[in-house]
């Protein structure tokens, strides 16, 4: 099977409705629009949530509850496995990780190392957080977890 080979499903394609072609179309004159108001003009239509003037459900309903948003801590997150990438004895933190393409940009609180995969070698590992599986691999790798 070949990519030029391959159609999409039977019935699953319709021809494009060409609109205001002649009474014979089905779709002439008005074009499906029907006649005049508001959904018949150019640009015609209300927006998302509009009921026509009326109070809108969104607006009746009470806002309530908490939201943690703007308190939330965000870590930039690394795992175990990925530390592999580095050699025996290395002092790894947010800048070689950086510098090493293990991260794209560090979060406002920093790198946490999670526990995924496993650790062959022996390193320094300088971080925010780091989870208790994390940190035990480490040590099992005869290396250091830092909190910084």
């Amino acid at each position: 099977m070949n990519i030029q080979s391959l159609k999409p499903a039977r019935g699953s394609k319709f021809p494009k409705k060409r609109l205001g072609r002649g009474i014979g179309s089905g779709v002439g004159k008005t074009s499906g629009k029907g006649h005049k108001g508001q959904n018949a003009r150019s640009g015609g239509g209300v927006r998302l949530g509009f009921e026509g003037g009326q109070m809108p459900l969104i607006r009746k309903l009470p806002r309530r509850g908490f939201t943690n948003a703007d308190f939330k801590k965000s870590y930039s997150i690394v795992n175990v496995e990925d530390l592999n990438k580095f050699e025996d004895g290395s002092v790894v933190d947010a800048k070689t990780l950086l510098e090493n393409g293990v991260l794209s940009k560090v979060e406002s609180y920093g790198v946490k190392v999670l526990g995924r995969g496993e650790l062959t070698k022996s390193l320094t590992v300088r971080a925010s957080k780091f989870s208790n599986s994390a940190k035990e691999k480490i040590v099992k790798a005869k290396g250091t977890p830092e909190e910084v």
